[in-house]
């Protein structure tokens, strides 16, 4: 079982490149963004993000205690399920406007710069950590492990609400 919950905590495998664990990790997020979008629902990816934070926050604490090691690099799946998160104003806004119709309308209403520019955005506020992500990352456990990437996301929805405001025709 121990080996299971730390190759979860460590993205299937994606948390085991000696550079860039967090990166590999995010690109994991995508896919799991992708999966959560797919059914073209709001509720369930809403639901879908939040047991997988929820999930997260269990599964990240016991592979800390398995590795003997506070929120060890190699634990990536706190990136995978705080990706998703990135995409929150975007997805609400054409929720909306047009609906939301999963992964292929999202993509076919925004520009192709946006999802790089998400993505790179998150990986920036992980990295940078602006207040307060550096400090709440000191709560105990899984907590500290998985709150840390979630406000990171939550930082990346707010250059996104300046993006729907001003670039015309962004969020189709």
């Amino acid at each position: 079982m121990n080996r299971w919950i730390v190759f979860v905590a460590q993205g299937f495998g994606s948390g085991w490149l000696p550079k860039g664990p967090g990166t590999a990790g995010t690109i994991v997020g995508l896919l799991w963004t992708w999966l959560l979008m797919l059914p073209g629902s709001v509720p369930f990816f809403w639901i879908g993000a939040g047991l997988g934070v929820g999930g997260a926050v269990w599964v990240c604490g016991e592979a800390e205690q398995i590795l003997g090691a506070h929120d060890p690099g190699s634990v990536v799946l706190d990136e995978i399920v705080a990706m998703p998160l990135c995409f929150g104003t975007l997805l609400m806004v054409q929720a909306m406007g047009s609906g939301f119709s999963g992964p292929a309308g999202f993509l076919a209403s925004h520009p192709g710069w946006l999802v790089p520019t998400l993505f790179a955005g998150f990986r920036l506020f992980d990295i940078w950590k602006p207040w307060p992500v550096r400090q709440i990352q000191h709560l105990p456990g899984g907590w500290g492990v998985v709150a840390d990437d979630v406000l990171a996301a939550v930082w990346v929805n707010v250059p996104c609400l300046v993006i729907v405001g001003w670039v015309p025709g962004c969020c189709g």
